[in-house]
């Protein structure tokens, strides 16, 4: 086992593997920014070095500071977070060269599934089921032209190199394909530095679902059920729950065990998050996640894991500590995303917290780097804390849930508190019935 891993990350995720290394006896080292240097993740770690200034660039995306930060404190390992260098493989494959390992898959695998095409190709031959779609990229309009006819409309045309919808346009029909197919492109190009892109077909009403995975990299693979992620804002997450309201146990056990058998011929280690489009009672593959999800603590919640000390163990090269069989669901959790945004617009909105108690109680988990007078920084992502509950069955989360946000208070800030508030007493959310589409439109009807 390592003696002391580097966290390259920052805010609540640094902080929750801090947490987790102190439990298993594992000193920790806190990277920061100058904008960082007063964060709750470089007061609670036991060494912290600066890596830079504000700008990520130049601090939390900067691996040669990262590498440096390591030889210089003697760190063994380097734990990446979500977001920032989590899924790049070049990272994980310097670390490699200097004799460091990286807590999370193999540069190889990162490789594989960070490219759209290549994943797609790679999970049909392991078996997952996939979107209709074209075999590679398309070049030309007159290429996507003949997809789009061959699969029928509507159609998706994505990034290859994509996130976060950026690159992505919907096509209704021959007369939309040209605008959306040259659209996408130059969004692309503008984004990533890479203009190509792919088409599938468009699902009318799917929702968004989750698998996750654990391998230990010698072909032993388990996952942990399902979650639900549909309810998004401009493809971006705000509401996660463990189960799927609308997933079977016969459904659960399937396609899990599609994923895990797929992960076994891989050989893959650590922590990774099939995601597809379901609609119909059919999974389509649409990308894979090799590293932890924002949205984990729901999985952690219903079956009593840490995944992170998992993702710790299985890289010092110990096996998995559970198999298949010992994983049995336990009620229900949810999380919302607790951002730093003002409403109805969503902008970001940093500043000094001048008053902050998180809420507490049973099956209430509050996962945040906030304190009474921290400064939120302008430079990075405006998630400020996830508010996890658990309870037993669906109904006594979404009343725990309720009773949470009235206690958690943030002051001196805007944050999305309000908009959970308000989605709590619709009759679609109480009900689990909605779509990845079912947010924007809500939004609409609301703000307009």
């Amino acid at each position: 086992m390592f003696d002391k891993i580097l966290i390259a990350n920052r805010g609540e995720i640094a902080l929750r593997v801090i947490r987790a290394a102190r439990e298993m006896g594992i000193k920790s080292v806190a990277v920061h920014s100058t904008a960082d240097s007063d964060a709750m993740h470089v007061r609670m770690a036991d060494e912290s070095v600066c890596i830079g200034p504000p700008s990520s660039t130049d601090s939390y995306l900067k691996k040669s500071a990262i590498i440096s930060a390591c030889e210089i404190t003697g760190a063994q390992a380097v734990h990446p977070g979500y977001g920032f260098l989590s899924e790049n493989a070049s990272f994980a494959q310097a670390l490699e060269d200097h004799g460091l390992v990286f807590i999370g898959p193999t540069a190889d695998h990162i490789r594989i599934m960070g490219d759209k095409i290549t994943a797609k190709e790679t999970a049909k031959e392991l078996g997952i089921p996939v979107v209709p779609g074209s075999a590679g990229g398309v070049a030309d309009f007159e290429t996507a032209l003949k997809v789009a006819e061959e699969i029928g409309y509507p159609v998706i045309i994505k990034a290859t190199a994509g996130g976060g919808g950026r690159g992505m346009k919907v096509a209704r029909d021959a007369s939309e394909l040209e605008v959306s197919f040259r659209t996408a492109r130059s969004e692309a190009k503008a984004a990533f530095g890479n203009d190509e892109v792919y088409i599938e077909k468009y699902l009318q009403k799917p929702r968004h679902i989750e698998v996750q995975v654990f391998g230990d990299g010698k072909g032993n693979a388990v996952h942990l059920g399902e979650r639900d992620c549909s309810l998004q804002r401009r493809h971006q997450k705000v509401f996660e729950e463990a189960p799927g309201p609308s997933i079977t146990p016969k459904l659960r056990s399937e396609i899990g065990e599609v994923c895990a058998a797929a992960m076994r011929k891989l050989k893959y280690i650590g922590a990774g998050t099939i995601e597809f489009l379901y609609e119909d009672g059919k999974f389509y593959f649409i990308e894979m996640n090799t590293r932890l999800q924002v949205e984990h603590p729901v999985t952690e919640a219903i079956f009593g894991v840490d995944l992170v000390r998992e993702q710790i163990r299985v890289a010092a090269g110990l096996p998995l500590s559970f198999t298949q069989d010992e994983l049995e669901i336990n009620g229900h959790a949810i999380e919302v995303r607790i951002n730093a945004e003002r409403l109805p617009n969503f902008a970001p909105c940093p500043g000094t917290v001048t008053q902050y108690h998180a809420p507490g109680g049973l099956g209430v988990r509050m996962d945040s780097a906030l304190y009474d007078g921290y400064r939120i920084p302008p430079y990075y992502d405006s998630l400020i804390g996830k508010l996890i509950v658990h309870g037993r069955d669906r109904p006594e989360a979404l009343a725990r849930l309720r009773r949470a946000l009235g206690e958690l208070i943030v002051d001196g800030v805007d944050t999305t508190v309000p908009l959970f508030n308000a989605l709590l007493a619709e009759p679609d959310i109480q009900n689990g019935e909605y779509s990845i589409h079912w947010l924007e439109k809500w939004l609409d009807k609301q703000f307009g």
